[in-house]
């Protein structure tokens, strides 16, 4: 006879302590693990009711900041608002709390290899699109375009995370970005700080950045951001420094910015004057608009995850299991199917590309920041695939790209 099996919730005083010792269970596990740490499976009190494909949206939360450089002339002007842009898409992506102060839960749920996550941000500076990519899935691979026609902007990436254990929980994010600016035939390269956790001994769990990353652009500028903590005597948490020099002259700085990505910074001139002081956390954001779940496409992450995110929002760790394990394991049935018919996926809107000239470029003399190896992925949007989607939705045409259960949630062991 079996026991009726009763679901299991986690409430903010009885769940406490629990969730304490799922977690120092979960560290003790993974300071022995080899290899990428997004393959394990992080205690439920942790996850976050949003997919990792959806953190390409903090790239374009203030679209009046992401068009700005558009409407500069000058070029060093230019280069200053390009980084300042940047500065203002940190913030939401890796504070601790979010805008009203609550702790966030910081493990986003890992896409399946095809999700998609569509939207868009209509305000003053007109329509700004965003179109998002799960478009690998060992390694792990996002990509992402984005783009407002009106002021001919557009930002083209892919971020490769890759976790690992060494005293914390580390993030490397391989990959890079690539904003060009019409106008000026102007082209940014941009990549990533690296990210570890604070707070594992203490059960205050919270990101940090560290590392430094870079902007080069293609008239001759160079931003480097150094990025820093609270050490155990001294030091802020979250904090920054850039600094914006010529090529090749970083020596002497245009512009020197500090302060808290989470908080807000100064604007120093290259001889010290302060010329701004810029509050982050006072930024207008634009609301990004996604379509009904009802009306998303079956590989659209809202509508995919809907019942996973559902439960965790609802703190039932029972339905979170069972939901996340359904299509993880359709998952894996779509690919053992793929394997034995010889197929592979076939990416809805980007491609793979052997090179990517702009990037290797602006690359060159920044050490360690683009993998120059025969395995390297470059992921490239296809403006023509997505022109025919658009034009078949118009007419009310199914996508023939995939004719099963696209994001595999429907599909079954069964079904194999």
């Amino acid at each position: 006879m079996s026991l009726p099996v009763s679901r299991v919730y986690c409430d903010d005083k009885g769940g406490e302590q629990q969730n304490k010792s799922a977690w120092f269970q979960f560290i003790k596990s993974i300071a022995t693990f080899k290899g990428d740490l997004a393959t394990l499976t992080a205690p439920p009190f942790l996850l976050a009711p949003q997919s990792i494909v959806e953190y390409s949206a903090y790239w374009a939360e203030h679209p009046h900041l992401f068009i700005a450089p558009s409407h500069e002339e000058n070029a060093e002007r230019r280069a200053l608002l390009v980084l300042q842009w940047f500065l203002s898409t940190l913030k939401r992506q890796h504070a601790s709390k979010d805008d009203d102060g609550r702790r966030k839960k910081l493990k986003p749920l890992n896409p399946f290899l095809g999700e998609i996550f569509l939207g868009k941000w209509v305000d003053h500076t007109g329509t700004t699109q965003l179109v998002s990519e799960q478009v690998s899935h060992h390694p792990p691979a996002t990509a992402y375009k984005i783009w407002n026609d009106m002021h001919g902007v557009r930002l083209e990436g892919h971020v490769a995370p890759k976790a690992y254990f060494t005293s914390t929980i580390n993030i490397e994010r391989k990959g890079y970005s690539v904003m060009h600016i019409d106008k000026y035939d102007e082209d940014y390269w941009i990549t990533m700080p690296k990210a570890h956790i604070e707070g594992i001994v203490t059960f205050q769990i919270a990101p940090e950045l560290s590392g430094t990353s870079y902007i080069r652009s293609s008239s001759g500028y160079t931003s480097r951001i150094d990025y820093s903590c609270k050490g155990w005597l001294r030091g802020r948490s979250n904090s920054f420094s850039a600094t914006l020099y010529r090529d090749n002259d970083k020596d002497n700085p245009l512009y020197t910015l500090e302060g808290r990505w989470s908080d807000s910074y100064t604007v120093k001139c290259g001889k010290g004057k302060l010329l701004d002081k810029v509050n982050l956390v006072a930024l207008e954001k634009t609301p990004l608009q996604v379509a009904p779940i009802e009306k998303q496409h079956p590989l659209e992450s809202r509508r995919a995850w809907k019942q996973v995110a559902d439960a965790i929002n609802a703190n039932d760790i029972f339905v979170v299991g069972q939901e996340k394990s359904k299509i993880e394991n359709a998952q894996r049935a779509l690919r053992r199917e793929e394997k034995a018919a010889g197929e592979t996926w076939q990416r809805r809107y980007f491609f793979q590309a052997k090179a990517d000239p702009v990037a290797d470029n602006l690359s060159i003399g920044v050490k360690g920041t683009v993998e120059h190896d025969e395995h390297r992925m470059v992921w490239k949007f296809d403006d023509d695939k997505y022109r025919k989607i658009i034009e078949s939705q118009r007419q009310g045409i199914k996508s023939p790209t995939h004719t099963r259960f696209d994001s595999g949630v429907g599909f079954i062991e069964a079904d194999a």
